[in-house]
């Protein structure tokens, strides 16, 4: 079999100090780890760590393995961690985002926001993927399962592009809830899942000063004239320079006398009374239909009064009699 060598380079002693120390002291494990199919070294003076197979390597794919564990602990990924790419369904993923933004403060702000306040949005990508997310420096160190890290490079690569992570952990938020349905396994996810859209792409910003570019013509413009040339033209090279200057003063005076009535125009202005709305003119209130009867009204007060006090009424009514034997009763009595 071929012997295989992977080399990690490091900055030189000294410069880093606790990545060296920690290094230094699980570095035993490391070994361990690795076991008698692949030998590691690590190189403090230069500053190195460097993997390679031996006679007893029997796994084609454990130097690979090993180059992503020393890639991991490169970038300080802690060892318990790392050495979880040892195992099958693990794999690993280095993000590079130094180049993706070209000002510094802008950078420092989205990758800030990838983070989150006290580190709880990458707690969530972490939660929702199944990925172990190490931000450090311009890299983000990713490993997990193949499926999480596709998600974990989409949502990196999207807040460096200035789109908030927090709506890629909605729709990840909402995949993980359909996953759970069986019914929906076999059909299309899209209607459930949030389109989120850019309010200032919807109407793209035109420049106020819009340049019109001129027909390409194989000719070249025509020479503009000079002002001998125009006096020429016009014949004021001939006369005396007392007729020139005179008609310099006539030209400046008209037009100082324009610059005077439009002054005084702007300051009449002012003076100007503003126009008056018109008066809404008074009409007229339609006549009543029926007239009030002031005497029925009067009536009923009065009735009022007298069933308040207990007094007979003024005009009491005769009572009405239903048998002829009453009414002839009445009439001997009166």
């Amino acid at each position: 079999m071929e012997r295989g060598v992977f080399h990690q380079r490091r900055q030189p002693a000294g410069s880093v100090g606790g990545e060296e120390a920690y290094l230094k002291e699980c570095w035993p494990l490391v070994e361990k780890a690795l076991s008698d199919n692949i030998k590691a070294t690590l190189d403090l003076i230069e500053g190195s760590i460097s993997v390679c197979t031996t006679k007893k390597t029997y796994d084609p794919y454990a130097i690979v393995r090993a180059r992503d564990l020393i890639k991991l602990l490169a970038r300080s990924v802690p060892f318990e961690q790392a050495v979880r790419i040892l195992q099958d369904d693990m794999a690993c993923d280095i993000i590079k985002v130094g180049t993706l933004v070209r000002n510094r403060e802008r950078f420092v702000k989205r990758r800030q926001r990838l983070i989150g306040p006290k580190g709880s949005t990458l707690k969530a990508l972490e939660l929702l993927t199944n990925c172990y997310v190490m931000v450090q420096g311009n890299t983000v160190s990713a490993l997990g399962p193949f499926n999480g890290l596709k998600e974990v490079r989409k949502v990196v690569m999207d807040t460096m592009k200035n789109i908030h992570p927090i709506y890629n952990i909605k729709t990840l938020m909402i995949k993980q809830e359909l996953s759970k349905d069986p019914d929906l396994r076999m059909q299309s996810w899209e209607r459930f899942l949030p389109k989120f859209r850019h309010k200032n792409l919807a109407k793209r910003r035109e420049p106020k000063k819009k340049s019109l570019k001129k027909e390409y013509t194989p000719f070249p413009p025509p020479q503009p004239e000079s002002t001998v040339d125009k006096e020429l033209a016009t014949g004021e090279f001939f006369l005396h320079e007392s007729v020139k200057k005179r008609k310099k003063m006539e030209e400046i005076k008209v037009k100082q006398a324009e610059a005077l009535t439009k002054k005084q125009e702007e300051r009449n202005k002012a003076f100007i009374p503003p126009k008056e709305k018109p008066l809404m003119k008074k009409t007229n209130k339609a006549p009543t239909e029926h007239k009030l009867d002031i005497e029925a009204i009067k009536e009923k007060v009065k009735r009022a009064k007298t069933k308040r006090l207990g007094a007979p009424p003024v005009n009491p009514t005769p009572p009405i009699s239903t048998t002829n034997g009453k009414k002839k009763k009445n009439k001997n009595k009166g």
